[in-house]
C-alpha cells in the first residue's frame, strides 16, 4: 500500500494516507519520497522543490502560494503556503459540455404522497412559526410519543428562534423555509403551530406552502386556544390517524432529491469520501434523480469548474451571481471574505480555501449543472444543483432539506453528530473515525485505501442510500438528533 498519494498528475504535493515520520522513504503511486518532516495523516508533503511565490498545486489546480521555499520531502501547511484569492472576480464561460451519463434505474420503498414526491420517512413533525412557542411545540412532542408506531414512523418538533422581529430577507427566509417543512414529502402529516401576534404567522405562512394536501397539515393559534396543548393534542391525533393507512411503496430512484455536503473535513475528504459521493450523484441523476450541492463560500476557488460545467449560459450567469452576492454579503458586514478553513480543517491537513473547495466539489460529480437555486427555493430540474446556503453544517443542511432534499450525505473526517430534519447519512473520509466513531457515522470510505475502487465504493453507497430511503435508520435517527437552523443575515428588531 502507498505511504502518499499524489491526486493529478501535474501536482507538486502529495497527501499523507496515515501518519509518516522525518526520515523515512514513503512510498506513493510514482516512486519513493525521502521525508524531511513529521506528515501527519492528511497532511501534504512536497513532492518536489517549491520556490517561494510559486503557485502549489494540488488536485490539478492552485491552492496557494508558497510563502518560502520548500525543499522535497517537506511538510506543506499554513507555515509556508497562503491563499492567492482575494474579492471579486470577472468571470467568463468556458463551457465543458458534460453530459449526463444515463443509468439503469433503480427501486425504493417510500410513501407516494398525492401532491409532490415521495417521501422516504413518514414522521408527524410539529413545526412552531415563531420562537415564543418552543416548549409548547416540545412538550406536544413529548405527550404525543404515545402516537408513534406502525406506519408513524416518529414524532419531532423543530424549534427555532425566529418568526418575529424580523425585517426583510430574513424575515422572507424563515416564512420559506417553515413553509417548505410544513409540507416536505418526509412528513405525513404536520401541525404548524403558531402564537398569534408574531409577524411571520400562519396568516402569512399559509400563501409560500402552494398546493399542499390539506388532509395532512393542521394549524393551530396558541393564543386563540383555550388550553393549547389540549387543542394540540388533538389535532395531533387526527394527523395520526390519518396516516395510520400510509404504506410504502415501490418508487423509481428518479423521485429522490439528495442534499450533499461535508463538514468536519480533513485532507483525506477529497480522495476519498467526497469523490464517492460524486460517484453517486452521476449515478442518481443519470437515472433522472436530483442531488444539491451547497456551502457557496467552500466553492470559492472551485467555482470555475461548476460554471464550466452548467448547462447554459443563463446557469452560468445565475452561478456566478450565486458566487458574487455571497462574497458581498462577506464584504458588507466587513468580515474577510476567504476566513476559512476551520481549526478542525487546519489540523486535518486543509490549508487554504482553495485546497478545501477543490475537495468540496468532488462531491457533485462530472454531471452538468442543471439548476441553481435561491436559498429555501424548491428543486424542480432533475439533475446536479447548486444551492445558495453558507457553510455552517446544521444551516447548510436545513437549507437543503427546505428546498426537498429527503436525505442529506454529509461526508466527514473528522466526525459530527448531529441530524438535520431529514435522515442525514454520515459518511468518513477514513477507516480510524469509523471505527472509533461507530455511534455517528454510517458508512466507510476510507477503505478506498484499502484497495477497492471509487466506483465499487459509489456503488455501494448508491445501494446504502436506497436502503436508507427505503426505511434503514441513519445514526442520528437512531440517536434521536434532529435539529433546525434557519439563515439569519440581518437585524433582529
Amino acid at each position: 500500500m502507498n505511504d502518499l498519494v499524489r491526486i493529478a498528475p501535474q501536482d507538486a504535493v502529495t497527501v499523507a494516507l496515515h501518519p509518516l515520520k522525518a526520515g523515512e522513504n514513503a512510498g506513493w503511486n510514482g516512486g519513493t519520497l525521502a521525508l524531511r518532516e513529521d506528515i501527519p495523516m492528511g497532511h501534504k508533503a512536497a513532492l518536489r522543490d517549491i520556490r517561494k511565490g510559486e503557485a502549489v498545486i494540488k488536485y490539478g489546480y492552485p491552492i496557494g502560494e508558497a510563502t518560502e521555499d520548500i525543499p522535497a520531502g517537506a511538510h506543506v501547511h499554513t507555515h509556508n503556503l497562503r491563499t492567492l484569492l482575494s474579492g471579486e472576480k470577472e468571470y467568463a464561460w468556458h463551457p465543458m459540455h458534460p453530459q449526463t451519463r444515463k443509468t439503469e434505474t433503480a427501486v425504493f420503498q417510500g410513501y407516494p404522497r398525492e401532491k409532490g414526491r415521495p417521501g422516504i420517512r413518514n414522521e408527524l413533525w410539529i413545526v412552531p412559526t415563531v420562537g415564543c412557542v418552543n416548549d409548547v411545540a416540545k412538550t406536544l412532542a413529548q405527550r404525543a410519543q404515545k402516537l408513534a408506531g406502525g406506519s408513524v414512523e416518529g414524532v419531532y418538533a423543530f424549534p427555532h428562534p425566529y418568526g418575529c422581529s424580523q425585517l426583510s430577507e430574513d424575515q422572507e427566509n424563515t416564512r420559506k423555509v417553515l413553509a417548505d417543512l410544513a409540507t416536505h414529502p418526509n412528513a405525513g402529516g404536520v401541525l404548524l403551530l403558531g402564537l398569534g401576534c408574531e409577524n411571520s404567522g400562519i396568516a402569512q405562512i399559509r400563501p409560500y406552502m402552494g398546493d399542499y394536501d390539506e388532509s395532512r397539515v393542521r394549524f393551530l393559534i396558541c393564543q386563540e386556544a383555550e388550553d393549547e396543548l389540549e387543542a394540540g393534542m388533538k389535532l395531533l391525533e387526527e394527523l395520526a390517524e390519518r396516516m395510520r393507512s400510509d404504506r410504502r411503496q415501490p418508487c423509481g430512484a428518479d423521485q429522490l432529491v439528495i442534499g450533499l455536503k461535508c463538514g468536519g473535513s480533513d485532507g483525506l475528504s477529497g480522495i476519498t469520501a467526497n469523490p464517492a459521493i460524486g460517484i453517486f450523484s452521476d449515478l442518481l441523476t443519470g437515472m433522472g434523480g436530483t442531488t444539491i450541492l451547497t456551502e457557496v463560500p467552500e466553492m470559492f476557488g472551485a467555482e470555475t469548474i461548476l460554471m464550466n460545467r452548467c448547462e447554459n449560459e443563463e446557469l452560468f450567469g445565475k452561478t456566478v451571481q450565486l458566487i458574487n452576492n455571497f462574497k458581498r454579503y462577506f464584504e458588507a458586514s466587513g468580515m474577510p471574505v476567504y476566513e476559512n478553513p476551520s481549526p478542525g480543517n487546519k489540523a486535518g491537513g486543509i490549508t487554504t480555501l482553495e485546497d478545501k473547495a477543490l475537495g468540496c466539489t468532488q462531491k457533485s460529480g462530472s454531471s452538468p449543472v442543471k439548476g441553481v437555486l435561491a436559498y429555501a427555493e424548491k428543486a424542480a430540474e432533475a439533475g446536479l444543483n447548486l444551492l445558495s446556503a453558507p457553510g455552517n453544517d446544521l444551516v447548510a443542511s436545513t437549507a437543503l432539506a427546505a428546498s426537498g432534499a429527503q436525505m442529506v450525505l454529509f461526508s466527514t473526517g473528522r466526525g459530527t453528530p448531529f441530524g438535520c430534519p431529514v435522515p442525514t447519512v454520515k459518511i468518513a473520509s477514513n477507516t480510524p473515525l469509523a471505527e472509533r466513531k461507530r455511534n455517528w457515522i454510517d458508512f466507510n470510505a476510507g477503505v478506498l485505501l484499502d484497495g477497492k475502487t471509487l466506483e465499487e465504493i459509489g456503488a455501494e453507497l448508491m445501494r446504502f442510500v436506497l436502503d436508507t430511503a427505503s426505511g434503514k435508520q441513519t445514526r442520528n435517527e437512531v440517536n434521536g438528533f434532529h435539529d433546525l437552523a434557519i439563515f439569519k443575515k440581518g437585524v433582529t428588531l
